[in-house]
């Protein structure tokens, strides 16, 4: 089992995901109080650690389809690279050292949102991906599970307004992967992805401008309850503009790659952070 193998199974990038757990307190303005340096590293890495762990039991379950799909097949489970038993090995390492720093995590209720987590995932992996709409709603729900732990493990209600806005914004973007799958995959999308063959044409196309017309609205309302945020509406306004844009010119909908490959919508993120980074830490 090499470590290249064992580093792409843990799909590191997707950990970016993660960093819902520092919404509360960064938008709280209690980033920097001392429950965040206890609690942060802790809590951050229980999530990336659990997180891999359902990736890798996704890949063992989708081992067979994944070597007829045009990318997943280098993956290292379809490859062949790994073997299914050294990867569940890996995985339930991984578990277990997760939920090892999860429990050093204070209060206790942390450890039942990365449990909680864990169980979404579990479910989602053996029979929801399959399911049309409730794949995506459970994609959303995992989001939503993190925001919540982050909350618990720093102290910070969650408003209303933010959770809505967190719950759509996550539904839309899995939709707008839905769509790049769907679309890519042609005829032989529900062969690599079940779901994907339940949804009719333009459904997903019409869900996805359904719910960023929502999280917009959502994300306004949140920004007017905190008047300091209001400034980086028309930055949201841009980022789910630009997702469509890329979604439709034919690019990836995967929401990592799109920050991550997409200059202006990186550019967007880092804006963000800044503009709200600057009003809530230095004036």
């Amino acid at each position: 089992m090499s470590i290249h193998a064992c580093l792409k199974i843990l799909r590191p990038q997707q950990w970016l995901k993660n960093l819902m757990i520092f919404f509360p307190p960064f938008l709280s303005g209690s980033m920097l109080d001392s429950q965040v340096s206890v609690n942060g590293m802790p809590a951050f890495i229980a999530f990336c650690l659990a997180s891999s762990s359902g990736y890798i039991l996704n890949d063992i379950l989708d081992s067979e389809k994944d070597r007829l799909h045009p990318q997943k097949k280098n993956r290292p489970l379809p490859s062949g690279v790994l073997n299914p038993k050294a990867a569940a090995t890996f995985a339930v390492l991984l578990l277990c050292v997760g939920v090892g720093l999860a429990a050093m995590v204070s209060p206790p209720r942390f450890m039942f949102y990365l449990v909680l987590y864990l169980l979404l995932t579990a479910l989602y992996s053996l029979k929801i991906k399959d399911i049309p709409l409730l794949d995506v709603f459970f994609v959303a729900t995992g989001f939503i599970v993190r925001l919540q732990a982050g909350g618990e493990a720093f102290a910070v209600s969650i408003s209303d307004w933010l959770f809505l806005s967190v719950f759509l914004l996550a539904l839309f973007l899995s939709i707008g992967k839905r769509l790049t799958e769907k679309r890519n995959l042609g005829g032989d999308a529900n062969l690599h992805r079940k779901s994907l063959g339940g949804y009719p044409d333009g459904f997903l196309e019409g869900s996805m401008y359904l719910t960023g017309g929502a999280v917009l609205v959502t994300y306004s309302m949140y920004t007017l309850s905190r008047n300091y945020l209001f400034y980086t509406v028309p930055l949201c306004c841009f980022g789910l503009l630009r997702y469509i844009m890329r979604v439709k010119s034919g690019l990836s909908g995967d929401p990592t790659e799109s920050l991550l490959k997409d200059v202006p919508l990186l550019l967007v993120g880092l804006v963000w952070v800044i503009i709200i980074g600057w009003r809530l830490y230095i004036l």
